[in-house]
This record gives structure tokens, sequence and C-alpha cells, in this order.
């Protein structure tokens, strides 16, 4: 199975923060992204496929992994997220 943190981390948490008047999440401390403590254990194999070409080392499963999340919200409340991240407010 192949999923992308990036991915989960901008379905489930990133959004720039604002008080009206400017951007309040500034900085990395202040912007929120899945941290590493949120993080299950991750096992890595590499595939060695020459013949295939080259697609990155995880965007390409970034978009898979917002629908599979953006599915899953949907099979469990009956409504289609349209805007991220996927919080209530946003629902």
């Amino acid at each position: 199975m192949s999923f992308s943190l990036d991915g989960v981390s901008v379905a489930l948490h990133e959004q720039a923060r604002h008080d009206g008047q400017r951007i309040t999440s500034d900085s990395w401390e202040e912007y929120p992204v899945l941290r590493f403590a949120d993080v299950p254990r991750v096992t890595t194999e590499l595939i060695i496929r020459p013949e295939a070409r080259p697609l990155g080392a995880g965007e390409a499963s970034m978009a898979p992994a917002i629908a599979a999340i953006a599915g899953g919200i949907f099979s469990a409340l009956g409504t289609r997220p349209n805007r991220l991240p996927f919080i209530p407010e946003n629902l």
C-alpha cells in the first residue's frame, strides 16, 4: 500500500491562518502540519524497476491519499468534503 504523509497533512491540517489583517502562521512553528509525533511507524521498501519511468519519492501518491481521506469522510458522514483541510468547520 502506498500513501503520502504530505497528502495526509494537506488533507487534515494545513492552512494559512490569519487574523483578518495578516497571516499569523508565518513560521514553521505556527504553520499547522502533521508532526512526527502524529505519524505511525512507516516501513519503506525501494523497488528497482529500471523499465518504469520515475515518478518521484512520494509525490505521485499525494492526490490519491487526499482523495482516499475525502472518500472515507463521505462514507462515514454522507457529505463530500470540498475544501481543505478536512476539519469540522470546512465540512
